[in-house]
């Protein structure tokens, strides 16, 4: 099963969706929580499905589930049960596929649209930790004990329904490599692997961008290899590091440029654009075929990318 080349076949961009965190705090639900956006799913889950929605009636191919923050760890740590933590897990992507149903029930919404597919959010080890880390990897940590952590919410994931896995913000090559040995357990699942960057070459923990995307390109159950909640300004380079390592699918969906403090568990700074979405059109001349917005990005910035993504001849 490849949602992405699905689209692809029929369409030159696959749209993803744009922030989920920072969009609820647009709207004026409070994320200053270790949890983030999976306090919205233990709390609110009906306002996590309506940004899932926006999102499909902007133009998003794809939906990206709560799941980001949502681990064993963190809400056990919180007080839940082994059994009520997978429960919640699993909560995100049902949210997500009735969003999705919700909008292809209605005729007028197929004409011109590939129905939309869900990615399950696989975030990295770092997100758990609250603490900026996936900015930074250096976990001290092995490939085994990263599989030992990714492995309960995975498997709890695809048993929902996933229909792939987005493994986002990934800041360190073993954490890729990771995901990448446990999805082997998982022969009919595909995903995408999107890392986050430091600047025009290098991955957040260091690494050259290219060698990491050399490193995960024998992977077949991977069947996109990019870039995430980075700066804007850097996403045409590491576009083209990307094309010197693979020929699969290039995806990016950087933040608005603004940049995150952990400590205050906000946003310093403005957008690096004035239009995110026209800005996007660069990525695509630049090789990027699966493109949308990380955070601090809107519906509003979606429409755009639909807007001009779809008229390409």
């Amino acid at each position: 099963m490849n949602p992405i080349a699905s689209i692809l076949d029929q369409n030159p961009a696959l749209i993803i969706d744009g922030a989920l965190a920072t969009e609820l705090e647009r709207r004026g639900y409070n994320l200053k929580d270790e949890l983030w956006s999976a306090r919205i799913l233990l709390e609110q889950p009906e306002a996590i499905k309506q940004v899932h929605l926006d999102y499909f009636k902007a133009g998003a191919d794809c939906a990206i589930t709560a799941s980001y923050q949502a681990t064993m760890e963190g809400f056990i740590k919180r007080g839940l049960n082994k059994a009520e933590a997978i429960g919640l897990i699993q909560k995100s992507v049902r949210l997500a596929i009735e969003a999705r149903e919700e909008f292809w029930s209605e005729p007028a919404n197929r004409i011109g649209r590939s129905k939309p597919f869900v990615a399950a959010s696989v975030g990295p080890y770092g997100a758990y930790l609250a603490d900026g880390s996936e900015y930074r990897g250096n976990y001290g940590l092995s490939e085994k004990e990263l599989m030992e952590f990714h492995h309960p919410r995975m498997k709890a994931l695809i048993e929902a329904g996933a229909e792939m896995l987005a493994c986002e913000t990934i800041p360190c090559l073993v954490e890729a490599q990771a995901i990448a040995k446990l999805l082997k357990e998982y022969p009919t699942i595909t995903a995408w692997m999107s890392f986050s960057g430091r600047d025009e070459r290098h991955i957040s923990e260091g690494k050259v961008f290219s060698d990491c995307v050399k490193q995960l390109d024998g992977q077949p159950q991977i069947t996109a290899i990019g870039i995430n909640c980075t700066s804007p300004k850097f996403i045409p380079s590491l576009i083209r590091e990307a094309e010197k390592s693979t020929e699969k699918p290039i995806l990016v969906y950087p933040n608005s440029g603004e940049t995150y403090n952990a400590e205050k568990n906000d946003w310093n700074g403005d957008p690096l654009f004035e239009s995110f979405g026209e800005q996007a059109r660069e990525w695509y001349k630049s090789g990027a075929r699966l493109i949308g917005g990380c955070c601090r990005t809107t519906p509003a910035d979606i429409h755009v990318i639909a807007s001009w993504a779809r008229d390409i001849v």
